[in-house]
């Protein structure tokens, strides 16, 4: 399993326009993207107790999240991911969905998983019954993510994040979202063993230090 180094940054819309224009010039937009950005729709999962939003506030250095999303509307390829944090080091796994596997988790018809050949599935099975892990919150955002290959660098911009409040019907693409930070940008840089200095040039800004923002703690704000 690999661990990456990420950065955060809450930044300014002057400073994303900013950013921007220096990745283009240095980097390679996502080829996944559509005109150089795609809409993400994730839905996250948590206890009653609220234990991932707690210890994210509370900054645990060890801690997951589940989440199921899909990109650009597209239902038929969802994404199943469990995010792990150590210490400043993240890492994530994946599974495929069908539309209908995601239905039925978001529906609480969770039996099959137990059963099922993929580790990732299995393991939010158990989660789902001994920590009783449930969908929480819907949240949207626009993504324009940049690559480069050399210390498998990416950086993306993330902005206009909106919640869906406490409905966590998330394949209905019709569902109503509201803004959930306002004006706010984020910027993440990831990479693996080392971070290329143009890189570290292109986004490098006055006044501006690494943050802890959550998009999923920023969406669930309203309701807490």
């Amino acid at each position: 399993m690999q661990f990456r180094h990420e950065l955060k940054h809450e930044i300014t819309t002057q400073d994303m326009i900013t950013i921007r224009q220096r990745l283009r010039a240095v980097a390679t937009p996502d080829p996944h993207a559509i005109d150089g950005k795609y809409l993400i729709r994730s839905l996250y999962f948590d206890t009653p107790e609220d234990k991932a939003l707690i210890e994210k506030q509370a900054g645990v250095s060890r801690r997951q999240k589940f989440r199921i999303r899909y990109y650009n509307g597209d239902k038929s390829v969802i994404h199943l991911e469990k995010k792990s944090k150590t210490a400043g080091l993240g890492t994530k796994v994946s599974a495929n969905l069908t539309k209908e596997q995601a239905d039925s988790i978001v529906s609480g018809n969770i039996l099959w998983m137990k059963d099922q050949d993929n580790e990732l599935i299995r393991e939010l099975y158990s989660k789902m019954i001994s920590e009783r892990l449930r969908p929480k919150t819907i949240v949207d955002y626009t993504r324009e993510p940049f690559i480069f290959v050399p210390g498998n660098v990416r950086v993306t911009l993330d902005y206009d994040i909106r919640t869906g409040l406490d409905n966590t019907d998330f394949l209905d693409m019709d569902c109503v979202t509201v803004p959930a930070a306002f004006g706010i940008c984020i910027m993440e840089v990831k990479w693996d063993n080392f971070l290329p200095d143009i890189i570290r040039d292109a986004v490098q800004l006055k006044n501006t230090r690494t943050e802890s923002f959550s998009k999923y703690e920023a969406c669930r704000q309203p309701i807490i």
